[in-house]
């Protein structure tokens, strides 16, 4: 069998194929053969079919077309092995079917083309020298206080108020029902609830909502007007007055607990004993978070400069298996979130889906190339002591959980060459960190 070469876009390999007139032949008789064998004529014992009458009976036309199938696919599969080449996916006939089947004459030798995706060619820019920008993420000690502040509020006991009215900050019960101003008091659908609980903060329901409830007492009526913003959701209520008839029914204030030990080892589910333990717990959290995000930062200003001077011809078939981990990561997301995926990932929207999600595969698979011949390059692939040591620190996390080994490898393989990678780039390059908000 006779192959030669072509490269194509898309980093696919064209093959124009060969067949020598003997397998021409013979495929066209296996075929005759095989027919015979299996076929099911009234007057004639199975496998004892007449050579003549077989033919009358499917037709020489179907006989040559399930031969020429048959003898495409071994001979495209046959080629690709005698050319040892690395194909990705299914190979695609170039050739038209139908025309190749006009030609056909079994015992005459033809020529079919198909296309092949092969692993894309990477030729790197230099990227031992590269300058980028990245963000600084700063630690900030007050962000420890509003953690543990919100802890705080979290564990607060609602204590009822009776000796005063209603002022901000107040956690208040109230049923309230609402009419647009102008439309003859036209209700407002969704607009009103009963025993509705609701904390007495800035930005709370609608604007002046709250702020009009300040002063009242359990049992008061009141009748409150606002006007919806000009951004809100429902544009049919978007920027239009309305008046809202509102009664307290309780109010209740928040009675916080003392930032003591017993509120450490509470919130911490006794994992410290002592408030001074949990709030260097939680400090060296957020100066970990800081460091991540400030490195996270530096990456991606590494992989963005990689990104933009190295342009790399992706195969479909690839492209199309990173669409699918992408949407994949999303469903799992959602699905965390609590939220209905089947609602968007039906058949109706999957194309559109996978449409959307084209340009994010587009980016991690470049992304994913560069790195890996970068690694290969300079010899960053991670050993295995260092791929057993993060497969083991991992592992509790996996605790009841169904686990692909091979897949686990995978992943653990390819987050350390990242990291391998990324840290050996960051030595080479020249890093200009600034201020957060200031890119």
């Amino acid at each position: 069998m006779k192959v030669t070469q072509e490269r194509l876009p898309e980093s696919q390999l064209g093959l124009n194929i060969e067949i020598a007139a003997e397998a021409s032949r013979s495929a066209y008789e296996k075929m005759v053969q095989n027919l015979s064998r299996s076929s099911n004529i009234p007057g004639f014992r199975k496998g004892k079919v007449p050579r003549q009458v077989l033919l009358q009976r499917i037709g020489n036309e179907r006989i040559k077309a399930a031969a020429l199938e048959d003898l495409i696919q071994k001979s495209l599969q046959d080629a690709i092995e005698q050319e040892s080449i690395e194909a990705l996916g299914q190979p695609n006939l170039r050739s038209d079917f139908d025309e190749l089947l006009g030609k056909y004459n079994p015992g005459d030798a033809f020529t079919f083309s198909i296309a092949v995706d092969v692993p894309p060619t990477v030729e790197l820019a230099d990227y031992s020298n590269l300058s980028v920008k990245a963000e600084e993420i700063v630690y900030k000690p007050e962000k420890v206080d509003e953690f543990i502040e919100e802890s705080r509020e979290k564990k607060a006991d609602l204590v009822p108020v009776e000796d005063r009215p209603a002022s901000m900050g107040d956690i208040a019960f109230v049923d309230f029902k609402g009419t647009l101003t102008g439309e003859e008091g036209k209700e407002i659908e969704g607009g009103s609830a009963t025993n509705f609980q609701v904390e007495m903060v800035e930005g709370k329901l609608i604007p002046g909502m709250v702020e009009g409830m300040v002063g009242m007492k359990p049992e008061e009526t009141k009748e409150v007007e606002v006007t919806f913003p000009e951004d809100y959701p429902q544009e049919d209520l978007a920027g239009k007055p309305a008046l809202f008839s509102i009664t307290l029914n309780e109010l209740k204030t928040k009675e916080l607990p003392e930032l003591d030990d017993d509120f450490a080892q509470e919130v911490s589910d006794d994992e410290f004993d002592t408030m001074a333990a949990y709030r260097e717990s939680i400090e060296k959290q957020f100066k970990e978070q800081a460091e991540n995000q400030t490195k996270n930062n530096i990456n991606g200003a590494i992989a963005d400069a990689l990104l933009e001077q190295n342009k790399i011809d992706l195969p479909e078939s690839l492209l199309q298996e990173e669409v699918t981990s992408v949407l994949t990561k999303t469903l799992m997301q959602m699905q965390q979130m609590g939220l209905d995926v089947r609602q968007l990932f039906n058949s109706d929207n999957v194309p559109m889906l996978r449409d959307n999600a084209r340009p994010e595969a587009t980016t991690n698979l470049n992304k994913s190339l560069i790195l890996k011949e970068i690694a290969k390059k300079e010899n960053l692939e991670p050993d295995q002591a260092a791929i057993d040591a993060k497969i083991a620190e991992i592992r509790p996390e996996l605790a009841g959980q169904e686990v692909d080994e091979d897949r686990l490898l995978q992943m653990v393989t390819e987050d350390l060459l990242s990291e391998n990678t990324y840290a050996w780039l960051k030595e080479k390059a020249n890093v200009e960190l600034v201020p957060e908000g200031s890119l």
